[in-house]
């Protein structure tokens, strides 16, 4: 049977967005994000309607209303913006109702002129304005719309002055706040939840411990692990997110470079989680110790830099786990069980779960092993390959760590098809993975920073890696610096989240062959040891350009924000040009995605974009290069590689107007 459609409401309001699953589930936000809601709303006939938004906190309590605006003439598409100030789970809803004294107003102003009904007409927007002013708090507010009254009914007056009375800026002003709303109609409550800043915000550095080793301990510690913390720091990272730290097994165990023949030196891969020494809630003996984990946790808090752990779901076949819970495994009909493929990649040294066997206790199992972690200083956990799981599994893990902890971030990992990315995004992942390395023309990234900056806004939070172990993409391969710094800039400002895992400020670039995605030498396989002070005092690394896109992000409201982007034309699909606006904070970003020449275009500059007027002029000051240009609606502009990837500036009203110059 079907189910009875809910009832229209005397004025009807359709299509509340932001909507999640046709809103079943909760819209995200972070606390100080402004976000805007959006209705249909209209009624029959001609009378004028309002429209506006209700928060209500928390605790359920409504909070002042913000008026609605219809967003085009004769849509019937409504707007307002809406900021929530503290975590929890909110609701909000749209009222839509009736405007009397606008609806006199509009025809008053026809009628009064044309000799038309004027007796009538000033009686009736007197009566209008005394029932108004009894929803205005008393003071001199209310004596303003009370005046406006005794003027339409004094007939010692003129007519035009009795009726320009009820309209002067002070009554109008008035009536906005208090407006006479009558056949109030509130849409169904959609829930939204607000979770904390670093949920959408935030620098992401990966390593590996082991590799911080010293000649004499070739394999690092956290204790030796924690001298490359400071590096990170300076850089302006926010989160340090570690692979796996749990005992490696030795069954099928991967040599360097994913050979099937790994010798009694080779150190194995961190993925394949499990040996006699135990599994998952375990510390690798050659890390140290879980206190030397607690003091590595400290020194990072010390920095300003919080821990985000690799939670992969999965085991070796030594993990504890295998001879505890055979049920939690696939046996094959020869009584061995099959290790992970994702063709034609194969994982002999791991061995998936087999979720329906006893879901329940997979999920008992999880959340012991997360909090364990939790009970550690750890808030973030980056989930490795979440889409080869139920969605079911995540959606009960997530709502049982985040019904007492809701500070706990869950990042997926999942580079697969768009319906299971929004999906694991809309139960409860407070962060994405994207298809954002495999995006690198202007089209490519308009159209997918469009989309994620979208309606996909309310429930999916983009992290822009620029690489990870497993993905060493073509275009790094071949561009050299120049592309490892263009795409830093991108990641950096086109979304508020991006991430980098180490060697990226090194420009690592060697493929394992022509055609893989796959590092030589990957750090997966063995350790990677880096001589970071001579890279830097050499001029080999980047980490300066990382610095400043950190700093620049860091001073700048509008960069930490998704849902304000904004892409301006260019007349050379070689450079893309994009801004973000938050208050009074604008920051326009010109990126040159050739790193192999030097590309000229004009910038063709959306002005009410910026908050600004089409003929205005403006100061703008580059934040990577300090010059500062006078720029207007057209813009020239020359982008060499190897001495300026970019344009990052600041844009600040000219009390000018008119041309520009070129840069």
């Amino acid at each position: 049977m079907n189910a009875t459609p809910a009832a229209i409401g005397r004025i009807p309001v359709r299509d509340v967005r932001p909507a999640v699953d046709s809103g079943a589930r909760p819209a995200k936000a972070v606390v100080g994000e402004t976000f805007e809601v959006t209705a249909t709303v209209f009624r029959e006939g001609h009378d004028t309607i309002g429209a506006n938004v209700v928060l209500h906190d928390p605790e359920g309590r409504p909070g002042p209303w913000t008026p609605m605006r219809e967003l085009a003439p004769g849509s019937d598409h409504w707007g307002a913006e809406v900021t929530p100030d503290t975590t929890g789970r909110w609701s909000y809803v749209v009222e839509a109702w009736g405007d009397p004294v606008a609806t006199w107003r509009r025809a008053a102003r026809i009628k009064i002129p044309a000799g038309i009904d004027v007796g009538l007409m000033l009686e009736e927007g007197a009566e209008l304005h005394a029932r108004a002013a009894a929803g205005v708090p008393e003071g001199p507010a209310r004596a303003t719309v009370l005046a406006a009254a005794d003027s339409l009914r004094d007939d010692t007056l003129a007519v035009g002055t009795r009726f320009v009375a009820a309209l002067t800026p002070d009554v109008e002003g008035v009536l906005e706040r208090y407006p006479l709303r009558e056949l109030v109609t509130t849409s169904e409550p959609r829930v939204l939840l607000v979770e904390r800043e670093r949920a959408l915000y935030g620098a992401w550095y990966e390593f590996f411990p082991r590799s911080e080793g010293t000649p004499a301990q070739p394999h690092g510690t956290f204790r030796t692990a924690a001298k490359r913390l400071p590096g990170i720091a300076a850089m302006g990272f926010d989160v340090v997110y570690l692979p796996p730290i749990h005992p490696i097994g030795t069954t099928f165990r991967k040599g360097p470079n994913n050979t099937l023949s790994a010798g009694r030196e080779d150190i194995g891969v961190p993925w394949a989680i499990g040996s006699p020494e135990g599994g998952h809630d375990a510390i690798h003996p050659q890390l140290g110790t879980l206190e030397d984990f607690d003091a590595f946790v400290a020194r990072a808090a010390e920095l300003g830099l919080e821990i985000a752990l690799d939670f992969a779901l999965q085991c070796s076949p030594d993990h504890p786990w295998v001879d505890k819970h055979p049920e939690w495994f696939h046996h094959r009909p020869d009584g061995t069980i099959a290790y992970a493929e994702n063709p034609p990649k194969k994982y002999q040294d791991i061995y998936p779960i087999a979720f329906d066997r006893d879901l329940d206790g997979l999920v008992a199992e999880t959340l012991r092993v997360l909090r364990h972690w939790m009970d550690h200083g750890v808030r973030i956990f980056r989930v490795d390959n979440p889409h080869t799981k139920p969605v079911v599994f995540w959606e009960r893990v997530i709502a049982e760590i985040n019904g007492p902890d809701p500070d706990v971030i869950f990042l997926a990992e999942a580079f697969t098809r768009p319906a299971m990315m929004a999906t694991l995004a809309q139960v409860g992942f407070q962060q994405s993975y994207t298809y954002f390395t495999w995006r690198n023309t202007k089209q490519e990234l308009t159209e997918y920073l469009s989309e994620l900056s979208g309606e996909a806004a309310a429930y999916m939070r983009p992290n822009l890696f620029v690489n990870t172990p497993d993905i060493l993409h073509e275009f790094l391969q071949d561009g050299g610096r120049p592309a490892f710094e263009l795409r830093a800039v991108l990641a950096a400002t086109l979304s508020p989240t991006w991430g980098v895992y180490s060697g990226y400020e090194l420009c690592e670039n060697t493929a394992l062959r022509p055609g893989s995605e796959e590092y030589l030498d990957s750090e997966k396989y063995q350790l990677h040891p880096r001589d970071w002070e001579s890279a830097e005092r050499e001029g080999r690394s980047i980490a300066p350009l990382i610095a400043s896109l950190n700093a620049i992000r860091r001073r700048h409201p509008s960069l930490r924000r998704l849902r304000n982007l904004r892409f301006h034309r260019t007349d050379n699909d070689a450079l893309i040009a994009y801004s973000k606006t938050t208050g009074v904070d604008t920051v326009l970003v010109v990126v040159n995605l050739d790193p192999h020449h030097t590309q000229e275009a004009t910038v063709s500059l959306d002005m009410p974009q910026l908050g600004l007027e089409s003929n205005e002029s403006m100061s703008v000051y580059d934040e990577l290069t300090g010059e500062s240009y006078q720029w207007g609606r057209t813009n020239y502009v020359r982008l060499e590689p190897g001495r300026a990837p970019a344009h990052v500036l600041h844009v600040r009203r000219s009390t000018q107007s008119g041309g520009s110059r070129a840069s």
